[in-house]
């Protein structure tokens, strides 16, 4: 994993002198032989190298409030390709490593069995180092779901979100319910608070703190957004929904936070976040 990370690093600084994203494709072709001859690593590591830092510039290019700068990857993850350097079944995970071709056991649980009933496709998964000291394999499957003919559906429901309440899901038979959004408003401004506390402070001690408060913030958010989808999942199970239509939120991070005061912006990001709700909702949907 140390290999991986410098063999990225080294990759990105390719890409951070060049200023401006490269393809994929040519960025192999110019780092392949250094990965392979200096740093060791197998042949599949090589080539998923070059694709994840391509990427990762790519995005960074696309972002507009992002400027032009060096990524540094720690050793902290790496990345391998279904049947070129990683197999799996239900009980062990078999990877390539450096000292060759590596099998593990597999501590499964029941709900994570149905990926091994053969409809699944797996996809480029990852091993990842936690804050614990442990590693873990995040396996990433997909499966191809026909969508609902909306000519068979009976019953609709409609999403609205905003600030005060983060969504409120609203039946054709008339049935409503609202989720609040109030507590995570206040959760933020407290978060805000101690952020400008500790930036005025500027000590070491207050810069971790920083870092540690907004890996919690972050945390928060994604729970809410995943407890709010399931709960609206649930709401339209209940009431026998065959299809949930939610607004088009493209673009409203930028078209909201451009209009809004500086001072302000913050308790309006809580809106952007449902982005991630409406993704949520769209995977957790029964078929």
């Amino acid at each position: 994993m140390q290999k991986y990370s410098d063999g990225m690093n080294y990759v990105s600084e390719i890409v951070f002198d060049n200023g401006k994203p490269i393809s994929a494709m040519k960025l192999q072709q110019e780092v392949y032989a250094y990965l392979r001859e200096t740093l060791k690593l197998k042949s599949q590591m090589s080539c998923n190298i070059p694709r994840q830092v391509a990427g990762c510039y790519k995005t960074l290019y696309k972002l507009k409030e992002s400027k032009w700068q060096k990524v540094q990857f720690s050793p902290s993850s790496m990345t391998f390709s279904y049947k070129r350097d990683f197999a799996i079944s239900e009980n062990m995970v078999k990877i390539t490593t450096i000292n060759g071709r590596k099998a593990y056991s597999i501590l499964n649980y029941d709900y994570a069995k149905q990926y091994f009933d053969g409809s699944w496709k797996y996809q480029a998964s990852k091993v990842v180092k936690h804050k614990d000291g442990d590693y873990y394999f995040h396996l990433c499957v997909e499966k191809e779901v026909p969508d609902k003919e909306l000519t068979d559906a009976s019953t609709f429901m409609g999403i609205d979100v905003g600030m005060n309440y983060l969504a409120v899901a609203s039946t054709t038979d008339k049935k409503c319910s609202f989720f609040a959004g109030g507590e995570i408003k206040n959760l933020r401004n407290q978060y805000k608070s101690m952020r400008k506390r500790l930036q005025s402070k500027g000590t070491l001690s207050a810069k971790r703190m920083l870092k540690h408060i907004a890996g919690k913030e972050k945390r928060l958010m994604r729970d809410v957004n995943h407890t709010i989808s399931k709960e609206i999942v649930r709401f339209a199970i209940e009431n026998k929904v065959s299809v949930i239509g939610l607004e088009d939120l493209t673009g409203i991070r930028d078209s909201t936070l451009s209009k809004t005061p500086k001072k302000r912006r913050h308790n309006h990001s809580v809106t952007g976040c449902l982005l991630d709700v409406k993704n949520v909702v769209m995977r957790t949907m029964p078929t």
